[in-house]
């Protein structure tokens, strides 16, 4: 097995464990404990899974120290195609999730601590406690959109750099660009129109579905092209 199907196949056993945790975090944990509008429910559901709302916070975090491996690598694999322009996607998804999100996880701890930390009540009525509580979730909820500019971003960059890779199939680098336009539309979009996430967040969650977990299974089962296979970019370019 050559290096750059090794680092690919790398790549692809990283991106799948970010989408497991990440899954969990959002779509389990989250999802599952956070309701919205209502803020006596979801400070009761994380009163009452204050153990599984930090497991959610912990897997999120070993999710976004992976995906700091993945910029990496990822600019390994493709910059031979534009070592710049390779850079550039690497260094939004480093500022995008091990930054951004990273540090966004600030709001959620702050929520936990409010609602498990002994004698809050004598400095908070349970509504105010509870509103607080609330406003540290939008507050998360906003950093993650911000975050996902960021992804989107990159992820507009890496599908560039996919499409002209010798490494890829072209239609991977379509996908993954269009996921990341997605992103932006879901970010820019809850900003400028509120009242529109359920539908943003479906034109997201199916574009990243679609582009991510393909170019996630190619790594995994496929690695790369062998050069040989393309002529785009003729069988000079290497990772040097």
């Amino acid at each position: 097995m050559n290096s750059e199907k090794r680092t690919a196949r790398i790549t692809g056993i990283l991106y799948l464990m970010i989408i497991i945790l990440a899954g969990f975090s959002q779509g389990y944990v989250r999802s599952g404990l956070i309701v919205s509008g209502d803020t006596t429910a979801t400070a009761a559901n994380i009163m009452a899974s204050e153990g599984l709302f930090r497991i959610g916070l912990a897997t999120d975090l070993t999710a976004f120290m992976m995906d700091a491996v993945v910029a990496i690598l990822l600019y390994v694999l493709l910059r031979p195609v534009n070592k710049t322009l390779s850079l550039i996607a690497a260094a939004f998804r480093l500022l995008a999730h091990p930054a951004i999100a990273g540090l966004n996880l600030l709001n959620h701890i702050a929520a936990v601590q409010l609602l498990g930390g002994a004698g809050q009540a004598a400095f908070f009525e349970t509504e105010q406690l509870h509103s607080l509580v609330t406003f540290f979730l939008d507050q998360h909820h906003h950093g993650y959109l911000i975050a996902g500019a960021f992804f989107g971003v990159h992820l507009l960059l890496l599908g560039y750099l996919l499409f002209k890779s010798d490494l890829f199939p072209g239609v991977l680098g379509i996908l993954i660009a269009l996921a990341g336009l997605g992103y932006l539309i879901e970010s820019f979009g809850d900003f400028l129109f509120p009242g529109n996430e359920k539908v943003l967040g479906w034109i997201v969650g199916v574009s990243a579905a679609v582009g991510e977990l393909s170019l996630t299974l190619w790594l995994l089962i496929k690695g790369v092209r062998v050069r040989q296979e393309s002529s785009r970019q003729g069988s000079s370019a290497g990772l040097g």
